[in-house]
């Protein structure tokens, strides 16, 4: 007999984002995926284009899955022309029977052993006159660019019209990123409620991620700082896991996403361990849910990027500073607009004005001028028409956890 798998039920979701998650392979419907190709047709019109070629290798290229569903493995290029199906040539070759029956109306082909690219090459030849002008959205090899280059009157990067046209989420977007979201949820809760003395943060990791894999779930991140309150080391979570021991009077901050495909959600959060906050956590604490306070208040459509960081004034005010951006545009990518405090700027504010359906990350992750502790909070929030909602559905606020 087939063992049972109990999963904790996810927090949030409405009968339609549990038929998507009971899919054998989620799709987005028909309508939605003819909007997106529409994108391709109009900058071919716009550039004077005679291919677009999409392209992403070894897990990552958000613009492959975006136009045919296909989540990339190890290298995936689409060659998009009018007229014709659109072709994507793949690795490896075992990879194939699964994209044939994910890709949506995309002729999926081998590529050929390490050689993808000729085959693109080859395509583009046979489809139609010599020297095209060509579209080139994603992160290609130096290589691929010239061997293509080579082969054509113009290539026009098309990077920043693709990433712009994901700043604007559709309502079939916003449905995943609610499950994302509920997903990243259920990573924070199997760390709060499942966090011992003793354990590392390896182990804080397996925690996160064993709530949310039997929903179907992939980690995009779990940072972690952990550090003695008394005597702190750390103002911003870790990339890479210490194997430092969880103990009585730690604080523990995290900053969890969980996939669901291409959408995540990303929830921060701060707890003490078997202790209340020092004086010195408690005023990070506060100076950080007065700037989200702030910042949240100012989440609404007509809202300039540089009203937002204006907002977050007080994190100075109190003597402190940040280390993380304090916000950016999610899903899809690390979108603009990316944005630092007044004393840990992100480079230049961009000219940015807040429109419904954009989703940002608000995360203040106020620390100490000398970079020796730090809190985060903060939570995915989509913006509304009259204002901003947030995607998550765990309560905010420093709390304290008292395990065995």
């Amino acid at each position: 007999m087939a063992q049972t798998i109990r999963r904790a039920r996810l927090r949030g979701l409405k009968k339609k984002h549990r038929d998507i998650l009971a899919q054998e392979y989620p799709r987005f419907s028909d309508a939605e995926m003819r909007n997106r190709r529409k994108l391709i047709d109009n900058w071919m019109d716009e550039h004077d284009l005679d291919h677009v070629l999409v392209y992403g290798a070894w897990m990552s290229g958000p613009a492959v899955a975006y136009f045919t569903g296909w989540p990339v493995t190890v290298e995936a290029a689409v060659i998009f022309t009018r007229g014709h199906t659109p072709a994507m040539y793949i690795q490896f070759y075992n990879h194939l029977p699964e994209c044939r029956h994910m890709a949506w109306e995309t002729e999926v082909l081998w590529g050929g052993e390490r050689r993808t690219i000729p085959a693109v090459i080859e395509t583009i030849e046979a489809r139609g006159k010599p020297n095209p002008r060509i579209g080139v959205i994603g992160a290609m090899p130096l290589g691929a660019i010239q061997a293509i280059a080579a082969r054509a009157s113009a290539l026009v990067d098309l990077n920043g019209a693709f990433f712009g046209a994901r700043l604007i989420k559709s309502d079939e977007e916003i449905d995943w990123l609610r499950i994302g979201a509920a997903l990243s949820d259920a990573g924070y809760e199997g760390l709060r409620k499942g966090v011992r003395l003793g354990h590392n943060e390896r182990d804080l990791g397996n925690l996160v991620e064993r709530a949310y894999m039997p929903h179907g779930g992939t980690n995009l991140i779990h940072f972690f700082g952990v550090t003695s309150m008394a005597n702190p080391d750390c103002c911003v979570p870790r990339q890479w896991p210490l194997t430092r021991e969880v103990a009585t009077g730690d604080v523990l901050f995290s900053e969890i996403s969980a996939n669901f495909w291409d959408y995540p959600g990303q929830i921060l959060r701060t707890f003490t361990v078997g202790a209340e906050p020092t004086p010195l956590y408690r005023d990070l604490h506060d100076t950080a849910d007065a700037a989200l306070d702030a910042i949240v208040a100012k989440l609404k459509p007509g809202t300039h990027a540089s009203e937002l960081v204006e907002a977050s004034s007080m994190i100075e005010a109190a003597g402190f500073t940040t280390y993380d951006d304090l916000i950016h545009g999610f899903g899809g990518g690390y979108l603009p607009p990316v944005l630092g405090s007044k004393s840990r700027p992100a480079g230049p504010i961009p000219d940015i004005t807040l429109k419904p359906n954009m989703c940002l990350v608000v995360q203040p992750n106020v620390s100490t001028t000398d970079e020796q502790a730090g809190v985060q909070t903060g939570d995915t929030f989509r913006i509304t028409e009259t204002g901003c909602e947030s995607l998550h559905n765990v309560a905010r606020g420093l709390d304290r956890v008292d395990p065995a």
